[in-house]
């Protein structure tokens, strides 16, 4: 097949994007394929007109390529995509609308309070500060409602920290989430057609969150899959995430990451296109069920086409 690999973008995530088209573009020729690596830009659509593929493989992580801008234009122009589409991704991408959907979904996820940059700037809303802390309590998790990668997330345990971790938090957007701080352990359940893949756990080792750096760093932490978890625990933490997933209308692949706490799991947010990088958790999951790198491109590009 001819397949248009979609990489890089103009995202603070584009080195990330870079590093899982590397991978795939790798996989895509062993596998035999006809392959165009394509970046983000004003000559896109005409390129994808001359090259004409049969597929594209979306490998692009964060706003404009994870948020269904991409897959709308793809969609328009009849060309068959990897990952979810336009409305899912629309979904997930605002963390604040992914965790509304969840809860009308009846689905278990840690309280919140969205502020916007407009509504900080134009309406007072900074006056509020007390009234979300009271309600989500201390500590609390401050983080971009539309960024991945843990970009932008810092953890406030006393109220006169929250102006500013609320600035660095819209320094990659428009708006942000204040999120209840869970206590428990870090897990990932990748969804493959429908498939639940072993559960991964991620323990940072040098820092309280599962940050940028420990995420895309090397030895920047330590992952266990499967999880070592009770059978019990591991299906409800699988029942739930199945449930996310299908809530915000995911098809194809994704992941969803949540805290499993002293009470069950509490859903964090779906990636409607999760990492496919040397240390991202989906290809760790797809290997500990027996499909290689290379099986695992080929299924996610099937499933497109």
């Amino acid at each position: 097949m001819k397949v248009a690999l979609l990489q890089g973008g103009r995202s603070h995530e584009r080195a990330v994007s870079l590093r899982s088209g590397a991978r795939v573009n790798e996989a895509l020729g062993e596998l035999g394929h006809t392959v165009e690596s394509l970046d983000l830009g004003p000559e896109l659509v005409s390129r994808l007109r001359d090259f004409s593929p049969d597929v594209a493989f979306v490998a692009l992580h964060g706003p404009e390529g994870e948020d269904g801008t991409v897959q709308a234009l793809l969609e328009l122009l009849g060309i068959p995509h990897t990952g979810p589409g336009v409305s899912a991704c629309r979904r997930c991408m605002d963390k604040s609308l992914a965790k509304y959907l969840m809860r009308e979904a009846g689905l278990p996820t840690p309280d919140w309070v969205t502020y916007s940059e407009q509504a900080l700037r134009d309406f007072g809303a900074a006056e509020t500060f007390p009234v979300a802390v009271e309600r989500i309590g201390l500590p609390l998790v401050a983080k971009p409602a539309a960024q991945g990668s843990s970009l932008g997330v810092n953890v406030v345990t006393a109220a006169e920290e929250l102006p500013s971790a609320l600035i660095s938090a819209l320094s990659y957007g428009s708006s942000a989430v204040l999120e209840a701080w869970v206590s428990g352990r870090e897990l990932a359940v990748s969804v493959l057609a429908d498939r639940v893949l072993p559960i991964v756990e991620a323990v940072p080792k040098d820092s309280n969150t599962f940050d940028f750096e420990a995420r895309y760093e090397i030895g920047g932490a330590s992952f266990t899959c499967p999880a070592e978890l009770e059978q019990s625990e591991a299906a409800e933490v699988n029942r739930v995430a199945l449930a996310a997933y299908r809530a915000l209308g995911c098809s194809g692949f994704s992941r969803v990451d949540l805290i499993l706490a002293a009470d069950g799991p509490q859903l964090l947010e779906v990636n409607a296109i999760p990492g496919m990088t040397e240390t991202s958790l989906f290809p760790q999951a797809a290997e500990a069920a027996g499909i290689d790198f290379v099986a695992m491109v080929e299924r996610i590009l099937s499933l497109a086409a």
